[in-house]
């Protein structure tokens, strides 16, 4: 059978609730909720299920920067020029824990895979790792000599990319807390940065109007696109790997072929600067926020693969040179489906599942409900850390009252 033809990526629908200009965005696993931050302090939390209420959290005293959904999607984590990071349950309480991360704003969150760690990126210049249960500081990484915009675990988290005003990327060895490479190549600050899917290459947006992706194996650059005619601000990949949203200052969001190394849309939508993109877990739609104060929806449509079995394939995905004009040669995953037929991926041994689906599904609701316990215990804890502070406040304030009174 013939496969369908792709389609163009679709406006699917849009949000209206910020105040503000809309800093952020991220998709639960699941892809039933959608978070955005804005400059209006507040934190909004969408239902992708269409006549459902949204949440709006209030917590932050300043904008807020930055968002991201643990692995589970059972808690949110936030980042603000409040300089605190906040770890949300996303449920109608909207309750939360605040810790001070750093000395200036933060700029981005971002949970590691195994959603036990939380890195952090400010303007004090620093990045640093925390613990996501109890927000316990693990270390900070310093070489940075100007504010860091961005920060983010590798797939397999053993590695940490960062993105700075200093006009540089640098990769960091999680374990041993080093500097492994510094990517000098843009021309203005670097505004954004993320792994590829397979965790082998990286892609850094910059204030040059341009896009670059390096291989963090050999650390050579190995595209460099100049498509938009102002700042790019964001970038996501989709999951299978083979594409690239980037969202500009332009008002548009450009959708890139990394296969062929080619644009293959251009999107408008936003009337003033696109500030922020993001795809789903699976990929099937893709999220961006302007200063327009307007949260998008976008169905792709492009990609005609299940999208539900980019998410399920365990072992590495199959490898393929390609270039494109004076692009120099880049690997990148195929999915099923593209570039061979599909009796090819069929016949091919699949590695056998280790546990029933059920069961996998159940240990993964059990470690959701763990994450809500613990969050809601730290809370609980801030909280009487809290009325432990008042109390003694009180009992302070009526020592100096029964001695003003004591002739």
């Amino acid at each position: 059978m013939a496969a369908p033809c792709p389609e163009d990526p679709s406006l699917e629908r849009h949000f209206k609730g910020h105040r503000d200009a809309v800093t952020c965005v991220d998709f639960s696993f699941n892809t039933k909720q959608l978070a955005s931050g804005s400059m209006d302090s507040c934190l909004m939390v969408w239902h992708m299920k269409p006549q459902s209420r949204a949440y709006r959290f209030v917590g932050h005293k300043d904008a807020v920067t930055c968002v991201n959904f643990s692995p589970s999607g059972h808690l949110l984590a936030s980042g603000s020029r409040d300089k605190t990071v906040r770890i949300w349950v996303p449920n109608v309480k909207g309750e939360s824990t605040v810790f001070r991360a750093h000395t200036a704003t933060v700029r981005s969150v971002h949970f590691c895979s195994d959603g036990q760690s939380l890195v952090t990126a400010s303007d004090d210049k620093t990045v640093k790792v925390w613990s996501t249960h109890r927000q316990k500081f693990l270390f900070s990484l310093s070489q940075h000599i100007n504010w860091v915009r961005c920060a983010k675990f590798s797939p397999d988290g053993r590695l940490i990319v960062s993105a700075s005003d200093d006009k540089t990327v640098k990769l960091w060895d999680k374990t041993s807390r080093e500097c492994v490479h510094s990517y000098c190549e843009h021309g203005s600050f670097v505004t954004y940065v993320d792994f590829h899917p397979s965790g082998t290459c990286i892609a850094a947006a910059s204030m040059d109007n341009t896009v670059k992706v390096w291989d963090v194996r050999t650390h050579r650059l190995l595209q460099h696109y100049q498509l938009h005619s102002a700042a790019v601000n964001a970038l996501s990949f989709h999951p299978s790997g083979n594409y690239l949203v980037t969202a500009s200052s332009d008002s548009t969001l450009k959708i890139l072929d990394l296969m062929e190394g080619r644009l293959l849309y251009t999107l408008h939508g936003h009337q003033g600067p696109a500030t922020t993109v993001a795809f789903s877990r699976t990929g099937e739609y893709f999220a961006s926020g302007g200063s327009d104060e307007q949260v998008m929806v976008w169905k792709s449509n492009f990609d005609v693969v299940d999208y539900g079995e980019i998410i399920k394939v365990q072992r590495p995905p199959t490898m393929l040179a390609s270039s494109s004009g004076n692009l120099p040669e880049v690997d990148f995953p195929i999915p099923p489906g593209r570039g061979r037929s599909q009796e090819s991926v069929q016949s091919q041994p699949q590695e056998p599942i280790s546990m029933p689906q059920t069961l996998t599904s159940t240990l993964e609701h059990i470690v959701g409900q763990l994450d809500v316990l613990t969050q809601t215990v730290s809370i609980l804890e801030q909280r009487l850390t809290l009325t432990e502070d008042k109390l003694k406040q009180c009992l302070e304030n009526q020592q100096l009252i029964m001695q003003r009174t004591t002739p």
